[in-house]
């Protein structure tokens, strides 16, 4: 028996061209992940995403649009008067903190690298019915939220689905829970994230490999992923420990700031280029609905396209997933409606401004067509042809931001997988502790993963994830539309 197997695995190495039988062990595991990710994000999935954005925005008339300017307006205004633990504000910022990072970056490149230029589109066809989705999470977030009378909030998916569905429903709750506490301990929150940092310092210190070590069972890895890895460890636990509203202060003071410096720097880069834009735009609509003519057959069908944009704009405004309302339900207000309102800005932030902008410096760069890129060297590679400053100071830029944006998206995932095992276990402080230092743990470990098992484990539960959500606002859309109007007439 022995022998067989032996000679099995032997003939496996020949067809996968592996050299050793771990190697063979990570091909496999990374086929059936990709089989995985097929199933989680097929058709079904993307319909279902996409119709639910449809449906709100439909119901709430294309609150989107309408509203824009007054929850841009009360984005910085915070209520006065509001029972929670932080700022409106406070809690966008949070939220933010968890959506602006390697999506924006790295998802962006990704996106367009397996889906061609046209996954922009349908990033941004998304995010735009994403808005509406991102509305009706935050006000249901705060309509059902439970807050103790130390101002404790805990409210999100599970509670609006408890609570607002029925109690019949709670299994659908736990089950998002649970896939919540498996988005930051394995997608999100952690390895993608990572990982994403690791390879800017690493892209950015020691592209040659110059300082190289070689780790028994994983490979040759340079000194700068390792001391990266280890003080954003030390980071990442220094913050953890004050809680929420320590993530809500570093957030607050991170978020906006290099969201400001990258977008500014995104402007630049379109300024000095203006010329290539509307080619571009023609490009990324062509791609969108007819991938072949723009890849030379390289990517395949619309459906893959669309696959890979939607994907990728769920992971990076995470409208639908269910995450952002768990902060929004933090927030202190006593209007719902408001809260929606400003949670809403967070998808047009993220997706329609500032994925828009790294999209579009790659195509006008063409960057996304050089060969052996992957990842943040696409973007990097946009910057260094794209700005009209020297390669090294624009690699320096990109890797700050990438850097802080992960760090903040880090911290947040953190908060939310948090409060997903404290709805599991009735917040139990010692198991939420034991947690944060498997956290921990695990973003230390996060460069060591390969770039494509990271990102598809990250796709799986997002999507495990999104399910239980969408469930519950189909199932609630009636009382957002009613809230809604009640609101309005009121003031």
């Amino acid at each position: 028996m022995w022998l067989s197997i032996g000679t099995w695995v032997s003939e496996l190495s020949a067809k996968y061209e592996a050299e050793s039988v771990l190697e063979l062990i990570w091909i496999l595991f990374n086929q059936f992940l990709v089989k995985v990710d097929d199933l989680v994000w097929g058709i079904p999935l993307i319909v279902l995403i996409l119709v639910g954005g449809i449906y709100l925005t439909s119901r709430l008339g294309l609150i989107q649009i309408r509203k824009l300017p007054l929850a841009l307006k009360w984005m910085v205004q915070n209520e006065e008067d509001g029972t929670g633990e932080i700022s409106s504000f406070g809690a966008l910022c949070t939220a933010l903190s968890a959506t602006i990072g390697t999506g924006n970056i790295v998802g962006v490149a990704t996106a367009i690298a397996a889906g061609g230029p046209g996954a922009l589109l349908w990033m941004e066809v998304a995010a735009f019915f994403g808005m509406a989705t991102k509305y009706a999470e935050g006000l249901l977030a705060v309509k059902y939220r439970v807050v103790d009378e130390d101002n404790h909030a805990l409210g999100g998916p599970f509670y609006y689905i408890e609570r607002g569905m029925g109690q019949k429903w709670k299994w659908l709750a736990k089950m998002f829970a649970f896939f919540g506490v498996c988005v930051g301990l394995f997608g999100i929150g952690t390895f993608s994230q990572v990982n994403g940092i690791s390879s800017a310092v690493n892209n950015f210190f020691d592209p040659n490999m110059n300082w190289t070590v070689e780790i028994p069972g994983l490979g040759t890895y340079s000194w700068t992923v390792i001391i990266a890895s280890l003080l954003l460890s030390i980071c990442v636990a220094l913050v953890l420990i004050g809680g929420v509203k320590r993530i809500s202060k570093v957030s607050q003071a991170v978020v906006p700031f290099m969201a400001i410096i990258y977008v500014v720097f995104c402007v630049v880069l379109l300024v000095c280029n203006i010329k290539a834009i509307p080619a571009a735009v023609v490009t990324i609509v062509q791609g969108a609905f007819n991938p072949k003519a723009v890849t030379g057959g390289i990517v395949g069908t619309m459906l893959i396209a669309m696959q890979k944009g939607i994907a990728r704009g769920i992971f990076s405004n995470e409208a639908g997933l269910g995450s952002a309302p768990i902060a929004a339900a933090a927030a202190k207000t006593k209007e719902p409606v408001r809260q929606g309102l400003v949670s809403m800005t967070g998808t047009f932030i993220d997706t329609i401004v500032i994925c828009t902008m790294t999209g579009l410096a790659i195509v006008i760069t063409g960057a996304w067509q050089v060969e052996g890129l992957q990842g943040v060297q696409i973007t990097t590679y946009a910057f260094n042809n794209g700005l009209p400053i020297p390669a090294v100071v624009s690699s320096c830029i990109l890797m700050l931001c990438l850097v802080f944006f992960a760090f903040t998206t880090i911290l947040g995932w953190d908060y939310y997988s948090e409060r997903c095992l404290e709805y599991l276990f009735g917040g139990k402080h010692k198991l939420i502790m034991v947690y944060r230092w498997l956290y921990i743990f695990a973003v230390f470990i996060g460069p060591y993963m390969t770039v494509a098992a990271v990102w598809t484990i990250a796709d799986i539960f997002n999507g495990l994830m999104a399910l239980p959500n969408m469930i519950a606002l189909f199932a609630l859309g009636g009382v957002v539309a009613k809230e809604t109007r009640d609101f309005f007439k009121r003031i």
